[in-house]
């Protein structure tokens, strides 16, 4: 009987089928493959001690690359960073509500992606009319990501003020009338359709509606259901009505591109950054790749699919990352259930590492102690770290500046995942948890030692990593609920300061516009810190909602 049928009888399931074909495996002798010879052999590189640097950013280029188009990521952490080319396919359909006109706009105005959400900013009493428009050719947009779309002078719109208005101006966050004519002005050298954003929902701030699109209906309408229809673009791969072409993208995390931005960001939370404070310098350099980017004659780069390679990254660590969390935060003080949990914990660092688990590992004696008890395992971490990567640096000559970030922002991740997975792993090894390795300590175990150690490694590579998909309810909401974090409008603070007059185009907080916006679902009373770095909740997917 083979491994894989046995293990499929045993009631431990997938983790005992691994470990047994894994010995089988190691025992084999199977010889190392030459494509990683050329792998730098020089343990300097891959000191187990050395976490990264205070102001890196390689994680967040990565964490924001792959949260766009999603909404969960993006409601989360809603002032953008990223400004990034891309097209919307022919025949997309967009919508617009024309709030009582019977006339296709003249001029720039919002479209959304979804009819429930164009059709919320109609009146809903059938005196209203719904166009829906399909594109006849691909239309050239930018897409801001965060919260973009969102009302507020906390950093929402502060990349596309760069471009508006040449400065971010938080001054200005309910100037939407102005921001729209400005950027379609701007963009209109360059042949550029629209803006997309995000709402509760994608939108497109579409320049001109008589070219690149034709009318599917205009009628009207009566009913709306927004938030649900949002919903479905929470997770990978969000919106895919909208494809962007990543050789393009600009971040304004890349710190070459605005140093500036380091120190504004020293000392924060993730949720306050923003990119209020650039240096007019840094503004220029961006505007100039901006330009380059958006006046390219044909598609560039090394034809790498970076946003499948970061998914691929994600999907491998997410979950086990989470699994192995879960097995340390026991609240035992029991010595044997702590060995048996560190056991477990152990079992899942090698799943997670079972491609890199080289036969030629040699494992010290027992007694090593210090750093190099574990730089033995540096030729594991070196290979989980370059697997993703090794092949597709022969192809730098051919990469844009962005595709350089791009694979600059994967190896700094998957460097640390690694870092930090290989590091605990040793230490289980020389503890001798591992069956695969097995080795005889000179010493007493202290599980509680090592699973307290374990639970700090792991608690601190997640919350730098701070993936979205971690983001979740617990436990999950029924079939007549939904999963929601705090947005906007529903759950924005009100302003503490005198109503303004509406004809103020400048500041249009407590105009009538917002106040109807987000007195049509009634204002949310959740703590002020919600909203500051919102948490995940279940509220009704029916009437009345609960937001």
């Amino acid at each position: 009987m083979t491994p894989w049928v046995r293990c499929q009888e045993l009631p431990i399931g997938i983790l005992m089928c691994l470990e047994t074909t894994l010995q089988s495996v190691r025992n084999a002798a199977l010889p190392e493959l030459p494509t990683f010879q050329s792998v730098s052999s020089n343990s300097e590189q891959w000191r187990f001690d050395e976490s990264p640097p205070e102001n890196a950013t390689g994680n967040l280029v990565f964490n924001t690359v792959h949260s766009l188009l999603q909404r969960w990521p993006n409601t989360r952490y809603r002032n953008g960073h990223n400004i990034v080319p891309g097209v919307i396919p022919t025949g997309t359909l967009l919508y617009h509500s024309t709030n009582g006109s019977h006339m296709i706009p003249s001029g720039p105005e919002w479209t959304a992606m979804d009819p429930e959400h164009s059709i919320f900013f109609s009146r809903g009493n059938g005196s209203d009319w719904h166009l829906t428009l399909a594109a006849t050719r691909p239309l050239k947009v930018l897409y801001f990501d965060g919260n973009s779309a969102a009302k507020l002078s906390e950093g929402t719109m502060d990349t596309q003020d760069i471009i508006a208005w040449g400065e971010p101006r938080p001054d200005r966050f309910f100037d939407e009338r102005n921001r729209i004519d400005d950027l379609c002005t701007w963009g209109k050298e360059f042949k550029i359709d629209g803006f997309a954003r995000l709402d509760t929902s994608s939108e497109v701030m579409l320049c001109d509606f008589t070219a690149g699109v034709e009318v599917v209906s205009f009628y009207r309408i009566r009913s709306f259901e927004f938030m649900h229809s949002g919903s479905w673009h929470n997770r990978y791969p969000g919106d895919s009505r909208i494809v962007l072409d990543l050789t393009g993208l600009i971040s304004l995390y890349d710190t070459a591109l605005a140093p500036s931005l380091v120190s504004v960001r020293t000392g924060l939370e993730r949720c306050g950054h923003r990119v209020l404070g650039i240096s007019p310098d840094d503004i220029s350099r961006v505007m100039r790749n901006l330009i380059k980017v958006v006046t390219r004659p044909h598609p560039i780069g090394s034809g790498i699919d970076w946003k499948t390679l970061i998914h691929v990254i994600v999907d491998r660590y997410a979950d086990r990352l989470e699994l192995t969390q879960h097995l340390l935060n026991v609240a035992s003080s029991d010595p044997q259930e702590l060995l048996e949990r560190a056991k477990l914990a152990q079992t899942q660092l090698s799943v997670m590492l079972t491609p890199y688990l080289l036969h030629s590992t040699v494992i010290p004696s027992a007694g090593t102690l210090g750093i190099y008890s574990s730089q033995w395992a540096s030729p594991i971490f070196r290979l989980c770290v370059r697997t993703h990567t090794s092949q597709i640096t022969n192809l730098i000559p051919l990469m844009t500046p962005s595709e350089r970030l791009l694979l600059k922002a994967i190896e700094d991740t998957t460097r640390e995942i690694c870092r930090v997975t290989t590091k605990m792993w040793a230490v289980g090894v020389m503890s001798g948890l591992d069956t695969l390795f097995p080795i005889e300590p000179n010493e007493e175990l202290d599980a509680t030692q090592i699973m307290n150690d374990w639970r700090q490694d792991i608690q601190k590579l997640m919350s730098w990593l701070d993936w979205g998909v971690w983001i979740k309810c617990r436990p999950a909401c029924g079939p007549e609920e939904m999963c929601y974090l705090s947005t906007w409008p529903i759950n924005a603070p009100r302003p503490e300061r005198p109503l303004p007059s509406p004809r103020d185009s400048q500041n249009l907080t407590n105009s009538p516009e917002a106040q109807h916006f987000a007195d049509r679902v009634g204002q949310a009373k959740y703590p002020v810190e919600d909203w500051s770095l919102p948490q995940p909740r279940c509220i009704r997917r029916l009437q009345p909602y609960g937001f």
